[in-house]
């Protein structure tokens, strides 16, 4: 079989990068660590994905997971203040242009669909900016502006915490994503101005009423980058079937989170989760919305992944899997590209 390129919804390896901290892994050398560098990119044929800028808080949480009788409960993230928001964006921007220039053109960072097949055909990864959580965004937008030039064409309004323009959902299994209000005013007018921007808007960590408020609002497709069907494990962070029908409705996407305890009927954080397991919920999300609106959406380096793909290098290991359900070679590359580009084009100005 061909071999399936891959353009992946989301990551997290910024927060590790060398180009951002002294400590980190060197995105261009191959390691044993974490999900994704380059090197294991490319063995996974991976052409790009989007990579999320994060905002961790000031301290991290201590003992804020607790084991219930049937799941699991983790106590909701406190607000991160937008200075110390924008000084970490700030660093992970000059972090991947930095990345870039040390890639001596194995890498870009791309603005448009034209530029993404570009970097395909050049054999260069291409970085698409997306921020997870909008903390560092003023209430004027000023610096949602000074993103979008600088090459942001994806944004999550929050992570699993509040901030001036919504409520993220807690993490609880088994749990409702309806768990609080949803957007504020100007989460409304976040909404609005990326529409006119031609930013994606990703539904990802928000909760169910935040979901509706930005479906009601938003002319673009709806799009979650990594999150799986709450039907099948019912954690705070997944889809309910209502939520997935107005994704297929719009013509969005549903980036499929390689999450274990997101994919698992029982949440176990569990590396061993078979690759049937895997596919079957993949199965599920196609079934229910369509092979045109469900592609990958990694998490690499934010989650714990199945231990049979176990980093960007065994992606191959998932489509093996994928084919031998039955799936075939046109809903395969659907799924490992296509899906992606068709949302952007639907979304970015042409």
């Amino acid at each position: 079989m061909d071999s399936i390129e891959v353009f992946d919804g989301h990551n997290d390896a910024v927060q590790f990068m060398l180009d951002y901290k002294p400590t980190g892994r060197d995105f261009l050398i191959r390691s044993e660590a974490g999900h994704l560098d380059l090197p294991r990119a490319l063995e996974g044929h991976m052409v790009g994905g989007l990579f999320a800028m994060y905002a961790r808080p000031e301290r991290e949480p201590e003992n804020d997971l607790t084991i219930t009788s049937d799941g699991y409960e983790v106590r909701y993230a406190d607000a991160v203040p937008l200075d110390h928001a924008r000084r970490q964006i700030d660093g992970y921007l000059s972090a991947i242009r930095a990345l870039i220039r040390r890639s001596n053109g194995r890498m870009r960072i791309a603005t448009s669909v034209d530029e993404i097949k570009a970097a395909r055909v050049e054999s260069t990864f291409a970085v698409v900016l997306h921020m997870e959580g909008a903390e560092a965004i003023d209430p004027d937008l000023d610096y949602l502006h000074a993103l979008h030039e600088a090459g942001l064409r994806s944004l999550g309004i929050v992570w699993s915490r509040p901030n001036i323009f919504g409520h993220g959902v807690p993490f609880a299994y088994p749990r409702s994503p309806d768990t609080g209000p949803g957007l504020t005013d100007l989460g409304r007018n976040l909404v609005r101005t990326c529409n006119a921007l031609g930013i994606m808007i990703d539904v990802s960590h928000l909760n169910e009423r935040g979901f509706w408020d930005v479906a009601a609002l938003s002319t673009a497709p709806l799009v979650a980058t990594h999150a799986c069907a709450h039907a099948l494990c019912p954690s705070t962070r997944n889809l309910t079937d209502r939520q997935l029908d107005a994704i297929r409705d719009t013509d969005g996407v549903i980036g499929f989170n390689l999450s274990v305890n997101d994919i698992r009927a029982d949440a176990h954080l569990d590396e061993n989760t078979p690759l049937d397991v895997v596919v079957r919920h993949i199965d599920y999300l196609i079934e229910r919305v369509g092979a045109d609106r469900v592609a990958l959406g990694s998490d690499f380096d934010g989650t714990v992944v199945p231990r049979q793909i176990g980093d960007a290098s065994g992606l191959p290991h998932l489509f093996d899997a994928m084919r031998k359900a039955g799936f075939d070679e046109e809903t395969l590359r659907k799924f490992a590209f296509d899906n992606w580009l068709r949302v952007f084009g639907l979304t970015w100005p042409a």
